[in-house]
């Protein structure tokens, strides 16, 4: 994450003198295509985890060792890498992919439809990521995190309601809160985007180089099309033609004109408040046809079910259209979800009850799939009383991206119901609001459809155990001066302890790692389980002495630094193997059997490699988030686990996914959270206790 510059907040004579937006990118150096003598000997040495833990478990075939093991593949790496073999063949097809590709041989060939569109699961909690605002000064009780605020009993004495209740609320109390910086946001975004088509934001860097910014292209106007045998992405103009947002209350579709054309201006924020103060109203009278809760099924059965809508009149046509080409969406729920009295017990005295039930909300598990639109790259969530977030549909660009420009949104805090908005943008209040509800037409087919798709989501939702950890005994700041470690390492490590605690072992582990400095640069993988994470777990598993388990933590974080520098610069190898496979063609390079005399088919065909890239802790990180009460994505699997943190200087925040049908718990969350916190505070000791003290001022002089 990048820090807000003055060149985002204002438009300073100085900035006019930048880099433009998009001026570096034909600067940018192509992805390379690694070569096979430093990826193979490197995905070699990742697997040696695994085989040691697999020996100490007894997981080994019978008479085999982890030595055993790894010096057969060995063979096959040597065998892959002899002239003429079938993996030299392949490694040749890859560079003609990337020869013959315009920017990017892993983005412009395979990238989308082999990562995303694929993949057949729902995307509500599986794939669609979240992140949640913090509260604003001055909101209701109920939308503020720190003190662990309980909402308001309601009148008949519940403060709990299930995801069925939820989705026919209709309790606007405080809803001037909501609206209020729902607009506010709505205006912000749309300040970004103005600057963004005038490529007035300056070109994120890091110290050593330009990082692509064609992500950026890919926020505003682009949904996510159900399709077989995979799905598609709009191919939405940039700057995108669509002059609306899609407003979403009680499953009620309105379409709420946000720009006046043709100087693609916002229109006056008054105006735009008006305008969602009416479709209120309007969505007061009943609840609309939950069409949206078909987006949350898995991708065979909404894609069917999108075919027939659009087939049986133009009225969905319309709707669907509309929906799909606008900006973005505004999800207006109709009540504030209140904190069940289910609730998690917080394990960190600084995590709020709340933030439990907002992850819930903004995910759309707290609403059982309802009123959300998942196939739209950026979804804006408000409750009646200003607590908000954001959903995203992971395939058009990485999370990092919204973070980026939802932090721009909220650097500047909402104006209070009662107090004006800025004077240059507030505009008419009595201005004609331009709306319109979209109308949806249902038959048969689709309202059983709608049944079946609301049960399978509940079961979904039911399933997903999600929250928050705040941890506040230490943050980045002490990481850094006191254990002196990397921040993202150290955390890394305490994930593996934490797993390895929760689950009984270690696994294989996803980090991710931004190629952004590449043209059209996405990430690539940090394998977290490494020899030396391993050595730092069984440390401290084994108890041994602070000063061992301090130098083990050290060795493991810096060789977790060393991986996310090659993976960031090119050189990782998950996705150069990814690619090896993608161009291996049974039918012309022989059967399995026969490919495998010369290596190829051993090695990508080995079920250790598919192990490895089971990622069942996967995990991700964003930045210090002082404006996010949290941010999550969904466990790509039953037994796994997702995780997506920000390290504040003395705050943090750990989002957090499971399955409550996971083997190793069935109150994940509340056990992750303890191992997690239990790690946290291991490792402080180790590093307070077993760091080597600093020689006196004279000896380092």
């Amino acid at each position: 994450m990048f820090a807000l510059t003055p060149f985002r907040t204002q438009a300073t004579a100085a900035a006019q003198a930048s880099p433009r937006t998009f001026s570096r990118q034909d600067s940018l150096p192509r992805l390379p295509v690694p070569a096979l003598e430093d990826s193979l000997p490197r995905y070699l040495r990742s697997l040696e985890p695994i085989l040691r833990q697999k020996e100490a478990r007894g997981e080994l075939p019978m008479g085999s060792s982890a030595q055993a093991e790894l010096q057969k593949r060995q063979q096959w790496i040597e065998q892959a890498l002899a002239p003429g073999s079938l993996t030299q063949r392949l490694q040749t097809r890859l560079q003609d992919v990337d020869r013959t590709t315009p920017t990017n041989w892993l983005d412009d060939r395979f990238w989308l439809q082999k990562a995303y569109h694929e993949w057949r699961v729902p995307l509500l909690v599986n794939s669609n990521w979240w992140l949640m605002f913090r509260a604003e000064r001055g909101t209701p009780a109920g939308a503020i995190e720190f003190g662990d605020v309980q909402p308001e009993v309601r009148g008949d004495g519940r403060i709990s309601l299930d995801a069925a209740e939820a989705m026919g609320a209709n309790d606007w109390s405080d809803a001037k809160w909501g609206v209020r910086r729902a607009t506010w946001v709505v205006s912000r975004l749309l300040e970004f985007k103005r600057r963004l088509d005038r490529e007035e934001i300056m070109p994120d860097a890091s110290r050593t180089s330009a990082f692509c910014m064609h992500q950026y292209t890919r926020l505003f106007g682009v949904t996510r099309i159900p399709a077989l045998p995979h799905d598609w992405n709009t191919n939405a103009p940039h700057p995108p033609r669509a002059t609306h947002i899609s407003v979403m209350a009680r499953n009620n579709v309105y379409a709420l004109e946000v720009l006046v054309e043709p100087l693609g201006e916002t229109l006056p924020l008054a105006a735009i408040e008006k305008g969602l103060w009416q479709i209120i109203e309007d969505a007061k009278k009943a609840d609309g046809k939950a069409v949206g809760v078909l987006g949350s099924q898995d991708r065979d059965s909404w894609a069917k079910d999108r075919e027939h809508l659009l087939s049986i009149s133009p009225k969905n046509v319309d709707a669907v259209r509309s929906l799909e080409d606008s900006l973005f969406c505004l999800s207006l729920d109709s009540d504030v979800l209140p904190v069940p009295t289910s609730s998690p017990q917080s394990l960190s005295s600084a995590t709020p009850s709340s933030v439990h039930v907002h992850a819930r909300n903004v995910s759309g598990a707290g609403r059982g799939g309802h009123n959300r639109w998942f196939d739209k790259a950026l979804t804006v969530v408000m409750e009646p009383n200003g607590r908000g977030g954001i959903n995203g549909e992971h395939s058009p660009c990485d999370a990092l991206i919204p973070s980026i420009v939802i932090d721009f949104a909220l650097a500047e805090p909402a104006p209070k119901p009662d107090e004006p908005f800025p004077g240059h943008i507030s505009g008419n209040g009595d201005a004609a609001t331009p709306w319109r509800k979209l109308e949806w037409h249902a038959d048969e087919q689709i309202e059983a459809s709608i049944t079946r798709a609301q049960q399978a989501a509940k079961e979904l939702c039911d399933n997903s155990d999600m929250g928050m950890l705040w941890f506040d005994e230490y943050g980045a700041e002490w990481i850094k001066k006191v254990g002196k470690q990397s921040p993202d390492a150290y955390l890394q490590m305490a994930l593996q302890l934490a797993f390895a605690t929760a689950t009984g072992k270690q696994t294989a582990t996803y980090e991710t790692a931004s190629t952004r400095s590449f043209k059209h640069g996405r990430t690539d993988v940090i394998r977290s389980f490494s020899n030396e994470a391993y050595d730092f777990v069984q440390a401290v598993r084994e108890k041994k002495p602070a000063e061992e388990v301090y130098r083990k933590l050290s060795a493991a974080t810096k060789a977790h630094n060393d991986a996310t520098r090659a993976s960031s610069t090119g050189r990782g190898f998950d996705r150069h193997l990814t690619g090896l496979r993608l161009v291996y063609d049974a039918a012309v390079d022989g059967a399995p059997e026969e490919a495998a005399r010369n290596g190829a088919q051993l090695l990508l065909g080995d079920e250790l490699l598919a192990e490895s890239q089971t990622w069942l802790l996967s995990t991700s990180g964003l930045s210090a988030g002082d404006r996010f009460s949290g941010t999550g994505f969904g466990s790509g699997y039953e037994e796994g686990l997702g995780t997506n943190y920000l390290a504040g200087a003395s705050l943090l925040k750990f989002g957090l996914e499971a399955k409550r049908s996971a083997p190793w718990s069935s109150t994940p969350l509340a056990d992750f959270s303890a191992a997690l916190v239990d790690a946290l505070r291991t490792m402080r000791k180790a590093c307070e206790q077993g760091a080597p003290s600093e020689p006196p001022a004279k000896e380092r002089l």
